[in-house]
């Protein structure tokens, strides 16, 4: 019998911080430190709307001096770029390698699960077995070579 597939479900965390989109990024960055993380989800009416990460903080906020008062509607990414929890895991990596994002949202239907991290993927990838590691290494391959023909095509 075949080894199942990972499922984003089986790695993806399930604590989250999240952050209605009308509070400051004063108020989320605070969140940020004192739960240890490098992003916020942001909601409206329970629904996810958007993300706000570490990296947004120090390239949109600070490279365009935003005041901390500012709301972080107005500077979160959106829209959410999320995933299923049923997907398997190296389609989220796909996900997050060709949108070239680090933290992806797990939704069922608008219901947010959890989030799955480019650490959660190294994290997996040291306890891979070898037969799993030539599979990441073969389907990395593969992508890269697609991605050069890609471009080739695209340059002509």
């Amino acid at each position: 019998m075949p080894p199942q597939p990972i499922l984003v479900k089986d790695i993806m965390t399930k604590s989250l911080v999240m952050v209605a989109s009308s509070a400051t990024v004063n108020e989320a960055a605070k969140l940020m430190e004192n739960a240890g993380v490098g992003s916020v989800v942001v909601m409206e009416k329970d629904v996810p709307v958007g993300i706000m990460t570490d990296r947004d903080f120090a390239i949109r906020i600070a490279a365009h001096a935003y005041p901390i008062h500012t709301k972080i509607r107005q500077v979160m990414s959106s829209p959410l770029i999320h995933i299923s929890p049923a997907d398997e895991l190296w389609v989220a990596a796909d996900l997050m390698y060709s949108r070239k994002i680090r933290r992806l949202p797990v939704l069922d239907e608008d219901e947010l699960l959890g989030i799955i991290t480019a650490t959660d993927l190294v994290k997996l990838f040291v306890v891979c077995n070898r037969e799993d590691q030539r599979k990441v290494y073969y389907h990395a391959l593969t992508k890269l070579f697609d991605d050069s023909n890609e471009h080739e095509i695209a340059t002509y």
